[in-house]
């Protein structure tokens, strides 16, 4: 059991809610090792930071959507958050271009990409670079496997199963994680869900692929890519951008439709651009806020090729 040894006492910052397995586990972390949790009373950029500079907290697990909002607000300007020595990142996929953009303003603070699931507990992982969202995941008492491009995982310590549904556990043990990953020299890299693959005219796009594009763009906090019907391609795709600084919407749509057809295929550009503020792409738990209109009838087979 991972809390049976004894690690690192950390002062960390408890903004994980505690019906996220990952706020639990940061809990537990904090308990076993006789560290300090340091709690906020709301889950803002703007509390965060305050807590940090006033605690000298030293490692913040969060999310990737709150690592850009944090970004966006230019709190880290007014704050002293030279206390952080490590940033801990999960539960979504990590955009390159908000890790680029954490790495240039945070350089002495420590960044890893971490991995777990309720039904099987938290993986170890590692990455052969600090800016590299290549990881290796496993460690004692997990096996790992990718099948057409789905990550399984097989725990020695898995739940026992539903209440009053059934098991996502197989007789052999493995369990269908729904993650969709890319593979190289024994590394995966998270891809999305895959439950949010859009399916427009028959080709299958990532929102995570064209979420990582828009941010790339001059001005962008943030986006949100997802799905509305389209009566000839059943499906298209949308985007929700927030924006550094208010922009004409025309002009801006009008310039990001331009930079995503310059890196993307024509079927994964966008064919609606809506402006809203930061936080209004957040969720609760610090994640994207995602809600797809894709129709029922064009949803990809789970058993289709990635």
């Amino acid at each position: 059991m991972k809390f049976a040894t004894q690690r690192k006492p950390w002062r960390m910052l408890l903004m994980l809610l505690m019906d996220h397995f990952g706020g639990f586990n940061t809990l537990l972390a904090c308990l076993s090792d006789g560290g300090t949790g340091i709690c906020v009373s709301e889950r803002s950029p703007l509390h965060v930071c305050q807590a940090i500079e006033r605690d000298r907290a030293h490692l913040l697990p969060t999310t990737p959507t709150f690592l850009a909002m944090l970004i966006g607000s230019e709190l880290w300007k007014t704050h002293d958050l030279s206390s952080l020595e490590l940033i801990t990142y999960g539960a979504e996929p990590m955009p390159s271009a908000v890790l680029a953009r954490l790495r240039k303003i945070l350089p002495h603070v420590q960044l890893k990409q971490t991995y777990g699931l309720s039904e099987l507990g938290v993986l170890r992982s590692s990455s052969p670079e600090p800016d590299s969202l290549w990881i290796r995941v496993g460690g004692d008492g997990f096996e790992t496997k990718v099948v057409d491009g789905l990550l399984y995982i097989r725990s020695e310590s898995n739940m026992l199963g539903y209440l009053n549904a059934p098991s996502p556990i197989d007789e052999d043990g493995w369990m269908n994680t729904g993650d969709l990953v890319e593979t190289r020299n024994g590394l995966i890299r998270f891809l999305g869900r895959k439950n949010e693959v859009i399916n427009v005219g028959g080709q299958k796009v990532f929102p995570t692929e064209v979420e990582n594009v828009i941010v790339e763009a001059e001005g962008v906090s943030e986006a949100v890519v997802t799905s509305t019907p389209h009566s000839l391609l059943g499906n298209a795709v949308v985007a929700k951008v927030a924006l550094d600084q208010h922009e004409d919407p025309k002009s801006a749509a009008n310039r990001l439709r331009d930079h995503c057809r310059q890196h993307l295929q024509k079927y994964k550009v966008p064919m609606r651009f809506e402006f809203v503020e930061l936080s209004e792409l957040m969720t609760e738990r610090a994640k994207k806020r995602r809600i797809s209109q894709q129709r029922p009838d064009a949803l990809i087979d789970s058993r289709s090729d990635v």
